[in-house]
């Protein structure tokens, strides 16, 4: 057998480590590790045009399946370009290992061609960045870099220098069992005993459910049943906690809706379950919280705690639940389920009226229809801005669906290349990019990636040739929109001239043809929305400072307009509360 260089033992313990495919750009540096996983049947090398790009897919895809991905750039500004893919990856939690090919070793620090520093560049948005200096280090560093990542959910950059990548790898190397998942937290007795008092003690206990609660949703919904509490979302945790909740009240935050903010601020006790929801005016200050995080960080940095609880949220439901004693009282739960019904019933017509009509397309109409259109276990990737309200409002969790975005990070241009990420996951799987003009632009020259690998991804483009959201924030502060407008082509030709399927809305009654077309369509396709960039509807009271870092505090709702089929859920569970 042929001795390994350094660059084939990486590739085989990445292998060994689960990971399918590298995302990423080629270069010098980068050249040994490629050339190694040409040589390696079981992982595949994805060219795309950016290497934002490599890590906004690699991102999605450890979303997707909760496994280990992988990207790499080359020295200098190859591996820099990663920077802001990677940043989102760790927010998210999204195990990502990122290789950062250096210069040769004998030049660092020299002031050589296209040299950086990874090993600073990337420290504050990774649990672990490290630089490969010899052949003997690397084996055992890319494992403990794997383990990083994998262990406590983020991003690991490894750095390694072209020159070492190509050396022979050590005969001997130490190669032990890798970690490939997460173990389960369970909080102590103690915590779970004091838990349970102050849920016993309270008369009006309210759930408030982040991403922490994916893979909970029996044990949230047993909990809220015991307790009659009402249970209100973040934008992250929608996917995983509103479908079939007879409990709901909505989301709260910027984009909130119903009575979420209702329901935290009129309970004598908030739960916080798996939440680092960041916007902490939208939250009591005057209510007992607890809080219970897998990630001890987070607990009480958002809001003052009663108690802060150390473990996974299924774990601490599956102890806290037969303990506590059952609540017979409805009359809180029912109050609020009424007051979500009825605030959705205040703006579910703000954009339902002569919608067939009405050019340009409302955005609202727009994504409606496609959530009516979308298969039942479609992946959303969803543009920053406004596309995330159209998301957020018009999106019909089911359990199946997947929903992504840039949510904690708030990144422009994440849907298009995250949503590569996901179709190659699963070529079989609809796979919907939400992107905006702004965003989509931003890296376009990634669509010749789908174009290239013949990933049947359906960008649906919501086209209002406007930063919509930066526009809102302008208006908000009391200044004119300046610098927001953008003069945009016929995106269809575009996608047409690229060799993809492209189509062009611009009055409503094409709309759902349109879609359906697409998604019929065997390979990439654009449907180029053109929407009425004028289609928000801010309420008469309300201050510079209310979007401002996307902080609210006067106001519960910035943005008035339809909320799709919740209304329907919110009035069948309304069906729950007795009739006086």
């Amino acid at each position: 057998m042929a001795k390994q260089n350094v660059s084939e033992q990486f590739v085989d313990i990445l292998v060994r480590a689960g990971v399918k495919r590298l995302y990423g750009v080629v270069g010098d540096s980068l050249n040994p590790v490629v050339d190694a996983i040409r040589r390696n049947a079981a992982i595949d090398w994805v060219q795309v045009r950016h290497e934002e790009s490599a890590a906004f897919a690699a991102g999605a895809e450890a979303q997707i399946t909760g496994s280990l991905a992988a990207c790499a750039g080359s020295c200098g500004p190859g591996n820099l370009h990663l920077i802001n893919g990677l940043y989102d990856a760790h927010r998210s939690m999204a195990p990502v290992l990122a290789l950062a090919s250096h210069i040769p070793s004998s030049e660092i620090g020299l002031g050589y061609f296209q040299e950086t520093h990874p090993e600073l560049l990337f420290q504050e948005c990774s649990h672990y960045n490290e630089m490969i200096s010899n052949p003997q280090q690397m084996p055992r560093l890319l494992q403990t870099a794997i383990q990083h990542a994998i262990g406590r959910g983020g991003v690991s950059v490894v750095s390694m220098p072209g020159d070492v990548a190509s050396r022979p790898a050590p005969e001997k190397s130490i190669e032990h069992a890798l970690v490939t998942s997460r173990p389960t937290v369970r909080p102590g007795d103690g915590e779970i005993e004091k838990l349970c008092r102050m849920v016993d003690e309270a008369k009006r206990v309210t759930l408030f459910c982040g991403s922490g609660t994916a893979g909970a949703h029996a044990e949230v919904m047993e909990f809220a049943e015991r307790v009659k509490s009402p249970v209100g979302h973040a934008l992250r945790g929608k996917e995983w906690i509103q479908y079939d909740n007879p409990y709901d009240v909505g989301m709260s935050g910027l984009l909130g809706y119903g009575a979420a903010y209702e329901a935290t601020h009129e309970c004598d006790l908030l739960i916080l379950l798996g939440t680092d929801f960041p916007y902490n005016a939208f939250l009591p200050d005057d209510v007992k919280i607890v809080q219970v995080d897998v990630r001890p960080e987070r607990l009480g940095r958002r809001s003052k705690l009663d108690l802060a609880v150390w473990g996974d949220v299924r774990e601490t439901l599956r102890c806290l639940t037969p303990r506590v004693k059952a609540k017979t009282d409805r009359k809180f739960l029912d109050r609020m389920l009424k007051k979500h019904a009825d605030a959705l019933e205040g703006v579910v017509k703000a954009y339902t009226r002569k919608v067939e009509k009405h050019v340009p397309i409302h955005p609202e109409y727009v994504a409606s229809v496609l959530d009516e259109l979308a298969d039942d276990d479609a992946v959303f990737t969803v543009d920053t801005g406004m596309c995330n309200v159209w998301a957020a409002r018009y999106l019909t969790p089911n359990g199946k669906r997947r929903v992504i975005g840039s949510f904690s990070h708030g990144s422009m241009a994440n849907a298009l290349p995250q949503a590569i990420g996901a179709q190659f996951v699963d070529r079989n799987r609809q796979v919907v990019s939400m992107s905006g003009d702004g965003g989509f632009t931003m890296l376009m020259g990634d669509f010749l990636t789908l174009v290239q690998y013949n990933l049947p991804v359906k960008v649906v483009l919501f086209n209002n040739s406007s930063l919509g959201m930066v526009e809102l924030e302008m208006l908000v502060a009391g200044l004119p929109s300046f610098g927001t407008t953008n003069k945009n082509p016929d995106f269809a030709a575009v996608a047409r001239a690229a060799g993809a399927y492209g189509v062009r809305v611009e009055k409503p009654k094409q709309l759902e043809g349109a879609l359906k077309d697409a998604f019929k369509h065997k390979g990439p396709a654009l449907v180029d929305v053109v929407t009425d960039p004028n289609a928000l509807s801010i309420p008469p009271k309300i201050s510079a400072d209310m979007v401002s870092g996307f902080a609210l505090s006067a106001s519960k709702i910035v943005l008035d307009g339809g909320v799709g089929r919740m209304l329907q859920m919110a009035r069948s569970n309304l069906r729950n509360v007795p009739r006086i």
